[in-house]
This record gives C-alpha cells, sequence and structure tokens, in this order.
C-alpha cells in the first residue's frame, strides 16, 4: 500500500485488539517497534485492548509486564481467558454455593476469587505408584458432590488424577464444562521441541468426559463479545485485529466481523498466508487476513505524519 493508503487504512477503524506472545513481545523482550507503535495508535485517538489466550496470568500480571515493557494502558483494556473464565461463569449466573474444579493456575483462581467463585485447591495431584485399574475400581477417587463447573486452562501439571477428576465432574449433572482456549501449542522458535499447549489438555478430559466444552478463547466470539459488552460503543467494522496466528487471531476477527492484519513476527508467516489464500479449502482461505507485515513497529514510519 502506498502511504496515503496505509493512512486511510489506520483511519478506518478506532478500536484495536491485539494478540501478545509474538505480536507485542517474544518472552520477555518486546519486538522492536512494538512498545512505540502502540503508543502512537492511542496518540491517534485509537483504544487499544490486549487479548491473549495464556491463561497462566491473571490481568494484574499481564498490567505490570505492559507497563514494564513500554506499552501502557488500564487493567480495562486486557482480556486473557483466564479472565474470560470468571467472567463466563457470572454471565451465565454459576451457583456461588457451589464449586469449580480447575485444571490451571493461579492466573484462573485469581480471576475467580475477585468474583467470589470457589475452588477446589489447585496443584501437582501425582499418581501414586501403586494406583492401578484394579485399584480404582475398588477404591474410587473420591468426588465432590458440591463441584457444579469444570475449568480446563493450560495445567504443568496435567496428570491421571486431573483427567480422571475433571471428566468426572464434567459428568456430573446439570455441571457446566468450560475450556479457556485449545491452541495446540506454544511457538518454540530455534527449537524442533513441541510444547503442548492448552488444546492438548482439554482434548484429554473432553475425550475421557465425552462432551465437548464451551470455549472461550479466541477464535471463538466470546472473547470480542466481553469487549463489546463492557464497551457497547464499540463497532466490528471499525475495530482492527492484530495476531500472528491465524487459526486463532485472524479468525477470530473474521468471526467477529473485524478487520484483520496478520504480523510475521510470531507463528504465522507470508508464506503460509499464500499458502492459504491458493487453496480450495474455504476454511484454510479464512485464515488470510486482510493485510500481512512483518512486524507490527514496521507501521510506524508510514503513520508517523497522520
Amino acid at each position: 500500500m502506498t502511504d496515503q493508503q496505509v493512512r486511510e487504512w489506520v483511519s478506518s477503524f478506532d478500536t484495536v485488539l491485539t494478540d501478545c506472545d509474538g505480536v507485542l513481545w517474544v518472552g520477555a523482550d518486546p519486538v522492536p517497534g512494538s512498545p512505540e507503535l502502540v503508543q502512537r495508535m492511542r496518540q491517534l485517538g485509537k483504544r487499544v485492548f490486549y487479548v491473549t489466550n495464556n491463561s497462566t496470568k491473571h490481568r494484574r500480571e499481564y498490567k505490570t509486564k505492559v507497563d514494564k515493557l513500554g506499552f501502557g494502558g488500564d487493567l480495562d483494556d486486557i482480556i486473557g481467558t483466564a479472565y474470560l473464565a470468571a467472567a463466563y461463569l457470572e454471565e451465565v449466573g454459576f451457583d456461588k454455593s457451589k464449586l469449580v474444579y480447575v485444571v490451571g493456575s493461579t492466573g484462573i483462581t485469581q480471576e475467580l476469587d475477585d468474583v467470589g467463585i470457589k475452588y477446589l485447591p489447585i496443584g501437582p495431584e501425582p499418581v501414586s505408584d501403586t494406583l492401578t485399574l484394579d485399584t480404582i475400581k475398588l477404591a474410587p477417587v473420591p468426588i465432590d458432590p458440591r463441584v457444579g463447573a469444570v475449568v480446563v486452562g493450560f495445567d504443568i501439571h496435567i496428570s491421571f488424577a486431573k483427567i480422571l477428576k475433571g471428566a468426572s465432574y464434567a459428568n456430573l449433572p446439570g455441571a457446566l464444562f468450560v475450556a479457556t482456549n485449545t491452541d495446540e501449542q506454544f511457538p518454540m522458535k530455534g527449537t524442533d521441541q513441541i510444547v503442548p499447549g492448552t488444546g492438548a489438555m482439554v482434548a484429554a478430559v473432553s475425550t475421557a468426559a465425552g462432551r465437548q466444552p464451551v470455549v472461550l478463547g479466541k477464535p471463538s466470539k466470546f472473547m470480542f463479545e466481553i469487549v463489546q459488552r463492557r464497551f457497547p460503543g464499540i463497532q466490528p467494522a471499525r475495530t482492527l485485529m492484530i495476531g500472528d496466528r491465524a487459526n486463532t487471531d485472524i479468525l477470530l476477527g473474521k468471526n467477529c466481523g473485524l478487520q484483520t492484519l496478520l504480523v510475521g513476527s510470531g507463528v504465522h508467516t507470508l508464506e503460509q498466508t499464500r499458502a492459504w489464500e491458493a487453496s480450495e479449502d474455504p476454511e484454510e482461505r479464512r485464515q488470510v487476513a486482510d493485510h500481512y507485515i512483518d512486524k507490527l513497529g514496521d507501521l510506524l514510519d508510514r503513520i508517523k505524519d497522520m
């Protein structure tokens, strides 16, 4: 696009939803130019929201990180899937006399604390060396009848015991079954190591339970719907979704009628986008973003005179 076309495009949206890891930062370091670009968007009058499928952190932890790395913003600008889990239970009127069984971390439980929802203790649930299928039949694992919901997020301590309990609780009469997200793996550039994502853990509990959970994170519409309900003036057609992962970030945008921008600093590349463009599979073509850029900071020079 010419500089004039870029300026016209930037003028076409008022709200920005941006993924975090792979777009704004990689690990503990900001992607060069990203903090300045986010600040420039705010100077141009855009409302910027940080939207992440990572369920391991409370929004306060993200607030600390965006401040430290120079992005800034308010706590209300941060929408993570741990927050979505608490928001969803609130919206459906979860009975707060009941408990939640969490396959996940303190990111989820701290968000539940904020809305007064109680839960069973989290943490490692190791399997005893004496546990076998025969001993389970003789002495079933105790199930707490007070549990009314199961929330599955990323859990570094995933185990047979957690899958057993998660599936059993999900099958209690009237129990809610919620997954923060279904990302297959965490991106690990420069290594052949596969780091299983939340989707692997959700699949284990879901397969055992024989039922599918309500999925809250990208590409589910719920993430954008929560933003809209909190800020009713936001218009989908005048909202830009920025991401590095086409099957979550870009599909969220497509599912909600948003404009989309894919950056090449994370998971998916321009080469993959071109392959999807040429594909005969309509689901692959839906992953093609409206625009592509190598990294977010590359926009800075194009809009500095707006």
